[in-house]
């Protein structure tokens, strides 16, 4: 399975007073933010196949990072900001999943994702902004595996 971790573009700062999260969701992507998500859009969809699932946070700077992709994708709300690594694996089926899944959310949601997978120390891995992390499982003499396809950044594009 693979398994490919887009964290959302740059997007506008949060304005206080927004305890239940509401106004969060509603964060647009700055010009820049824009920018980054087009940039990785296109290497991305030179490399993803034509039949690769596309889950995306309920956050419009998410949904906004997606759209640059031009696919169709599917709104989650087991994505949206304060979602658990143990919410994310489970969504996809880690590892039994079949197909390409490709994920569009939020730290630290996906750095503590990959931290797991990855077995590191820490308990969370950064991961910038607009930039993802293609992982894949593999199964190696009856033992499961996980595997740094690679790592890309929208700057180095």
């Amino acid at each position: 399975m693979d398994l490919i971790l887009w964290r959302h573009a740059e997007a506008e700062e949060a304005s206080g007073g927004d305890e239940h999260g509401e106004l969060d969701l509603l964060r647009p992507l700055t010009s820049r933010g824009e920018k980054q998500a087009l940039r990785m859009a296109g290497w991305l969809d030179r490399q993803l196949p034509e039949g690769a699932r596309i889950l995306v946070s309920p956050a419009r700077r998410c949904e906004q990072t997606a759209l640059a992709l031009g696919r169709k994708y599917k709104i989650k709300p087991e994505l949206a900001p304060g979602a658990s690594a143990a919410q994310l694996l489970e969504l996809v089926q880690w590892p039994q999943g079949k197909s390409l899944i490709l994920l569009v959310g939020h730290q630290p949601t996906l750095g503590q994702t990959i931290a797991q997978l990855l077995g590191l120390q820490d308990s969370d891995c950064p991961v910038k902004k607009g930039s993802l992390w293609w992982l894949r499982s593999r199964d190696r003499e009856g033992h499961s595996k996980t595997v740094v396809v690679t790592v890309q950044s929208p700057e180095v594009l």
